[in-house]
């Protein structure tokens, strides 16, 4: 948050206030608290000798290390005061190659404990924070991250703390940093700052400092890279070619070979433990897939390609078996031992609660429309069995992003509720290869709107759907795109919108947020100080006396993505204007509600804020 302006948590209205509607209920074997109750399980990582899975838990308001057998039973708690992170942007915590320790971040620094007991210990005290602790194979020194002359920089340390040793430092951003087996050779992304879209595969050797580019050209990424057993190729992701393909390298920078041609985005590359195959996920249109790639020749073959989300497969010893998380519309979050030979999954953890499976949980369907140009937008649809008449077209976050077969438990409970749920990958979406992830760079809030404007366009074409009663919402991109889905469309297609955490005027929003949020938005737009205009164009404060329809905003005071005041800049053009709006703010959440107090608060708001404007009618017996 900038320390110039003080925010206070608050609620503020302007209009009808926020009062339950006593005609309305909850569905049969539904409650917010049942639904804020799923703890989330993620970030796992298979231990070297393939005995124990670490893996993080999101429960009781901690984000906290764990560590259970591989082949199932009860966790063993590492960490005990790891405070609440968002799985999309948490860390994995990593072990020692001789499976004895396990490294993670607390409070911005880097801990090791060991996996049979004992306190983390903090290592990077000799830095203002650190993170993305990668070991090296002698189980000794470790490779983190640090902010250093406004970059990410790569150091060594040690297990012990030892004042470290630079590794990849210059005028870039060094990522991910992966050490050959024998850990002579260190592969990382190298991030162009004059070119924000252009990040190299290097290669540093860990003696001496020297640097050699594997990969890497104008305007492309490249990442994910990954050593085969023997140390000889590095399989990485590439975008080289249009797609998020696999391709392969000689660790001597010679030999580059695409490994994939799909015409799917392809990443989290792992390789078998004798060499001959990857396995990785595969996108399908929104199925995250897990398949196993042949070294040889590339040929694919899909283990598991179920409705659902696969994510980071990790072998065996052996070779037998991959450990890997997966979730579905209608299952959370759980960890996995999918057989290598015919995927057949035993499941190791069980989120899913006994009152959330006894409801009928709506499984959702791909459709696409047409945009106003003709540009054909894939999106997600979940029917409900008693429809209301109402639905909510919910954009995603990023906006390079994209919403696929997902756990998404918020969606469920307003469709047994009866909403219609509609979740468009609108242009700049990731999945749909490279040229539709790029079509809204500089062009925010132009064609992705359009598209989510044709999205109302096709919810009132349902039959079930009665088109005055259309809800617009998002958070962070989806609550800027609700914005300018209230502010810029001259048919007022939405009755009402909410906006979680959303910009409202991008130079405010880009000059208050973090770096690497500031470079992100630059990656799009370009600087705003060479792009004025741009940066003008795609902002909806300037439309805001063409808002007519009310408006709920949400947002956290700790919130250095998108600074809150965004949320307070709108408000305040909203009361200008005598706008009806709803304003909550919450003093402990960052960019994400993740707190289960927040959550309960947030939620039920939205609740009585879709009632109000989106129901006609009572479901009282």
């Amino acid at each position: 948050m900038h320390e110039a302006i003080k925010l206070t948590e608050k609620y503020e209205r302007n209009g009808w206030p926020s009062l339950t509607r006593p005609d309305l209920k909850a569905p049969s074997g539904w409650s917010l608290s049942l639904i804020t109750a799923v703890d989330r399980v993620r970030s796992h990582r298979l231990s070297p000798d393939g005995t124990r899975i670490a893996f993080i838990w999101d429960r009781a308001d901690l984000s906290d290390v764990y560590v259970m057998d591989s082949a199932g039973g009860w966790p063993a708690r590492i960490s005990t005061n790891r405070g609440l992170a968002a799985y999309w942007s948490d860390e994995v915590p990593r072990w020692s190659p001789d499976s004895r320790r396990l490294a993670f971040c607390i409070d911005g620094h880097v801990h090791v404990a060991d996996a049979a007991g004992g306190e983390p210990r903090k290592i990077s005290d000799f830095s203002a924070g650190a993170s993305g602790p990668v070991w090296m194979p002698d189980s000794r020194r470790l490779i983190i991250s640090v902010v250093r002359h406004t970059r990410d920089q790569l150091l060594i340390t040690d297990r012990d703390g030892a004042y470290p040793q630079p590794l990849a430092t210059g005028p870039y951003d060094y990522w991910t940093p992966a050490p050959s087996p024998d850990g002579k050779f260190v592969a990382c992304e190298r991030r162009h700052l004059d070119d924000l879209n252009r990040i190299d595969l290097m290669l540093i050797d860990a003696e001496s400092g020297e640097q050699r580019l594997l990969c890497g050209q104008a305007g492309e990424k490249n990442s994910g890279a990954v050593w085969s057993p023997d140390g000889s190729t590095i399989a990485f992701r590439s975008e080289r070619a249009g797609w998020g393909d696999l391709w392969l390298v000689r660790a001597d920078g010679e030999g580059l070979r695409r490994l994939t041609s799909l015409n799917h985005e392809m990443f989290q590359p792992a390789w078998s433990p004798d060499g001959t195959r990857i396995a990785c996920v595969v996108n399908l249109e929104g199925t995250l897939a897990l398949a196993i790639i042949s070294v040889n020749d590339g040929d694919v073959r899909y283990l598991r390609q179920m409705r659902g989300s696969h994510s980071a497969p990790q072998w065996t010893p052996d070779g037998a078996a991959l450990i890997v998380a997966f979730e579905s519309p209608v299952a959370p979050p759980d960890l996995w031992r999918v057989d290598a030979a015919d995927g057949r999954g035993t499941q190791l953890t069980f989120s899913q609660l006994p009152a959330l499976a006894a409801n009928a949980l709506a499984m959702s369907e791909r459709i696409r429309y047409a945009s106003s140009d003709g540009t054909e937008i894939p999106a997600y649809l979940y029917r409900p069995a008693r429809p209301n008449g109402a639905a909510v077209l919910y954009p995603h976050g990023g906006p390079s992003a994209q919403y696929v077969d997902q756990w998404d438990i918020l969606a469920q409970y307003f469709v047994a509720k009866g909403y219609t749920w509609l979740a468009p990958n609108y242009r700049g979406s990731t999945g749909y290869g490279i040229e539709f992830e790029h079509a809204n760079h500089f062009d925010w809030g132009k064609g992705d709107l359009q598209d989510c404007l044709a999205g109302a366009d096709y919810l009132a074409e349902l039959d079930w759907i009665d088109p005055t009663r259309r809800a617009i919402y998002g958070g962070s991109y989806g609550g800027y795109l609700t914005a300018l889905a209230l502010s810029r469309d001259p048919a007022y297609r939405f009755a009402c919108g909410i906006a979680k955490y959303g910009d409202m005027q991008l130079t405010s929003s880009w000059a208050q947020c973090n770096r690497h949020l500031r470079l992100y938005v630059e990656s799009f737009l370009g600087h705003p100080a060479t792009h004025g205009q741009v940066y003008v164009d795609g902002s909806s404060i300037y439309q805001v006396e063409q808002v007519q329809k009310p408006v709920l905003i949400l947002h956290g005071l700790k919130d250095d993505v998108v600074a809150p005041e965004a949320s307070e800049e709108w408000v305040e053009a909203l009361r200008k204007y005598d706008k009806v709006f709803e304003y909550k703010t919450y003093a402990i959440e960052p960019h994400g509600f993740l707190h289960r107090a927040t959550q309960l608060d947030a939620w039920g708001r939205m609740e009585r804020f879709l009632d109000w404007y989106l129901m006609v009618g009572n479901n009282e017996e």
